[in-house]
């Protein structure tokens, strides 16, 4: 928790005691539900929340935005930024319902109010979002595909709308097709040695009906 605290010294004193809360929910849900490694679970802030906490270093949400989170699996990284931006709507999807019922679980014992969960493929998502927000679940070709046309129309944050992407390692060869893409190493904003290989990827996606 201190590791959250060192990184966003603003938080009110709500936003400080859900995050404090994330551990005992996490420890609780994982021994029913394996959704998080035992490893990761003693190390949950620096790979899953300070790790998720990333893209608001690249790009703060505004009040009101919508925010789709694909292949979110335990709730990452949804659940960490919806805690950090409570007046932005997020929808957390998984096609995989034990993870999606998680995720439920830690919502509710959060009273997060802005999170809306679907155990469904994102592609039979309805809907248009500010940005998409993921952490490696594919390479980007396939990933763009998946969120083809769910891309709202009007820009209202510093960044252009389209996906915020947790990755790590080289990706020259990944991204070779996407001139408009930007990496951000997250080695830039967080210390710690498990970032020095970690980066958001920001992709610009026109809007299409």
């Amino acid at each position: 928790m201190e590791l959250i605290e060192k990184y966003f010294p603003e938080l009110t004193e709500d936003q400080r005691q859900k995050f404090k809360q994330l551990k005992e929910l996490y420890k609780d849900w994982n021994s029913k539900i394996n959704v998080v490694s035992r490893k990761d679970v003693d190390e949950l802030y620096l790979r899953h929340v300070l790790h998720s906490l990333g893209i608001a270093k690249v790009q703060s949400f505004l009040p009101g935005a919508t925010i789709l989170d694909v292949g979110t699996g335990g709730g990452f990284p949804g659940i960490p930024l919806a805690i950090l931006f409570p007046e932005t709507s997020f929808r957390l999807v998984d096609s995989i319902g034990k993870k999606i019922k998680v995720v439920n679980e830690v919502s509710e014992g959060l009273h997060l109010k802005n999170v809306v969960t679907t155990n469904s493929r994102v592609e039979e998502i309805d809907g248009h979002f500010d940005f998409i927000v993921s952490r490696a679940v594919a390479a980007m070709p396939t990933f763009v595909h998946w969120v083809k046309g769910k891309i709202a129309k009007e820009n209202r944050h510093e960044l252009k709308n389209g996906i915020l992407y947790l990755k790590g390692g080289d990706l020259t060869e990944e991204l070779a097709d996407y001139p408009k893409a930007t990496t951000y190493n997250l080695s830039d904003y967080f210390e710690e040695e498990f970032f020095d290989t970690k980066k958001v990827v920001h992709l610009p996606l026109k809007f299409k009906k």
